[in-house]
């Protein structure tokens, strides 16, 4: 009778498949816990009130130069301004105009600077550029936008990372426009580089914009929100980041995948000054390097001064002010008509 050999299950194939399968469900399940644990930090962040009550609790910084500072141009540096209402979509915004130094018999400069500050921050932010674009004889308006304590509310009451905010930024461009100044310098920063960025892809009056300067610009959304993730010391940050967006879709009105504006930055061909440190704790040095790349690469090159640090968020100027007004100099210098 000839032997029958039973051929016995590997342990591998045994408990192989069902291993894989519930390391798949563990995943599955640690992606979604920390993809709702960074929508909740995200929401935070873009709703209005709650990071209007967190920097406000901080108490009040005594230089111009510093953030948190809080006083108009007057108290602050000396300088006469005007106040104006830019008359936005959803009512008046109130705007700071700082006329260019006095000069019997000068022309009016055919350029005005704008200063557009970054998310839950104040028009006083712009103190860091003032003295410098007024030295250079320019007039600046330092403009508030919707959900600032001098502009009106939203109807969500949230930011929008430029999707929503940038028509108040156009409002502000046609009031200089009615003044005389056919061209903007815009100077932004934070959440005001994604709301310029915004402005460029979808307005009609971008063509004004002869020279940008943007410090700690948050280009990319959901690179903010994979470098949220990775400060929160979460796994696989990337797909959590993506899995994040998703959920913001459905909980936020604008569509934030659509909040990527390093293309329009690339494709400028005016003069662009752009710092950065790489300890921001807030939006990634990554995506001003990858911009500083692509420009370097472009015939856009000998038009691009790059300011690259050590410093934290919009801290470049307070970690070293020569260097950070040199190289805004050196900016100036090529917005100047031949």
């Amino acid at each position: 009778m000839p032997l029958v050999r039973v051929r016995r299950r590997s342990r591998t194939r045994k408990y192989g498949v069902p291993i894989a399968m519930a390391l798949v469900v563990l995943a599955a399940l640690y992606i979604i816990s920390a993809s709702m644990g960074l929508h909740r930090t995200a929401s935070q962040l873009l709703t209005a009130g709650t990071l209007a009550q967190r920097v406000n609790a901080a108490a009040p910084a005594q230089d111009p130069a510093s953030l948190g500072y809080r006083g108009d141009p007057q108290v602050a540096l000396g300088l006469p301004f005007e106040t104006l209402a830019i008359q936005t979509t959803l009512g008046p915004a109130e705007a700071w105009l700082v006329p260019e130094p006095f000069k019997p018999g000068a022309p009016q400069p055919h350029m005005a600077a704008l200063y557009v500050h970054g998310i839950a921050g104040a028009r006083e932010d712009g103190y860091r550029f003032l003295p410098l674009l007024h030295e250079a004889g320019l007039p600046a308006l330092l403009i508030s936008y919707r959900n600032d304590d001098n502009a009106p509310a939203s109807p969500d009451g949230r930011f929008g990372f430029g999707l929503t905010e940038w028509p108040d930024l156009e409002a502000a461009v046609l009031a200089l426009r009615d003044r005389g100044y056919g061209e903007v310098m815009i100077v932004a920063d934070s959440m005001g580089g994604a709301i310029l960025g915004q402005f460029m892809a979808r307005s009609p009056e971008a063509s004004r914009v002869s020279a940008i300067a943007v410090d700690s610009p948050a280009l990319e959304f959901s690179a903010v929100l994979e470098h949220m993730a990775r400060n929160m010391g979460l796994p696989l940050p990337s797909v959590v980041a993506r899995s994040t967006l998703l959920l913001l879709r459905v909980t936020q009105t604008s569509d934030l995948a659509e909040a990527s504006v390093t293309g329009r930055y690339a494709g400028f061909y005016g003069p662009l000054f752009l710092a950065h440190g790489s300890a921001d704790r807030v939006v990634p040095v990554a995506t001003s390097r990858h911009l500083l790349r692509l420009r370097a690469a472009s015939d856009t090159a000998e038009t691009t001064v790059g300011l690259l640090t050590g410093a934290d968020h919009l801290q470049s100027h307070a970690e070293n002010p020569e260097a950070f007004a040199n190289a805004f100099r050196q900016f100036l210098t090529m917005t100047r008509k031949p």
